[in-house]
């Protein structure tokens, strides 16, 4: 159920539209980064992970601290992600109602690869593309996490999701952002549109930014199909076909 916000950009009929989605704990069901290294991190990374709640560190800081702890494989720790990982069970509907409405989505995540890759796959959404953190397992045993979408001018999380957000300015009309998050405080900022909960909602209401505040995919389709009557086809198509 949406509780509250305010639309600061009025999405047109024929506009490019793209929405941009976090991974963790808004399309997945849980924050599976989180539970990865919970499970299979060794002594040391809650000191790690206080530091980086209280802000003392960034994102990017952390994993590299924490990628040292590591203490499984790579057929372990995917394992245990395809096991345990799930995708909010509305947004395949979500999903299948932008391709029938020429909506891009992309993913965006301060989390790792590997897990919102086999996830993705699971769940036969794999052509979805996604940005994020990339882990190294060495033979070695040794971890290593690369940042290929660090902005070395802010240096905070590992991937700049504000950064992505931006190389899309010029190729599309409307960008809208779906998150739940620290890391998706900076580029609610900058989208034309915001849906938000958790974390990211209440940053929302503190920065003063509009924001429409929603629980699950669902809550998100009805709006867009409410608030802009050209998009409710793709509605009575989801409902017939995929529920």
């Amino acid at each position: 159920m949406i509780k509250a916000g305010y639309v600061t950009k009025t999405i047109k009929q024929n506009d490019k539209i793209l929405i941009i989605c976090d991974f963790d704990g808004t399309l997945s069901t849980s924050d599976v980064g989180y539970d990865v290294i919970v499970q299979f991190a060794g002594s040391g990374w809650e000191e790690i992970d206080r530091d980086y709640c209280e802000g003392t560190i960034g994102s990017k800081d952390a994993y590299t601290k924490i990628a040292s702890l590591f203490n499984a494989s790579r057929e372990e720790m995917v394992t245990y992600a395809i096991e345990h990982g799930h995708v909010d069970p509305t947004f395949q509907a979500f999903y299948r109602f932008c391709l029938h409405n020429n909506i891009d989505v992309k993913i965006v995540s301060d989390g790792l690869d590997f897990y919102i890759r086999v996830i993705l796959e699971k769940y036969n959404l794999k052509e979805i593309q996604f940005f994020s953190n990339v882990v190294r397992f060495h033979k070695n045993g040794n971890v290593t996490i690369e940042f290929p979408g660090s902005n070395d001018t802010c240096n905070e999380c590992g991937n700049c999701k504000s950064n992505i957000l931006e190389q899309y300015r010029l190729t599309y009309d409307s960008i809208i952002y779906i998150g739940n998050g620290y890391s998706d405080v900076c580029p609610a900022q900058k989208a034309d549109m915001v849906f938000a909960k958790d974390i990211l909602y209440e940053k929302c209401l503190k920065n003063g930014r509009d924001c429409i505040h929603y629980e699950n995919f669902d809550d998100i389709r009805e709006y867009l199909e409410r608030s802009f009557p050209f998009f409710c086809p793709g509605r009575f198509l989801i409902n017939f076909i995929y529920r």
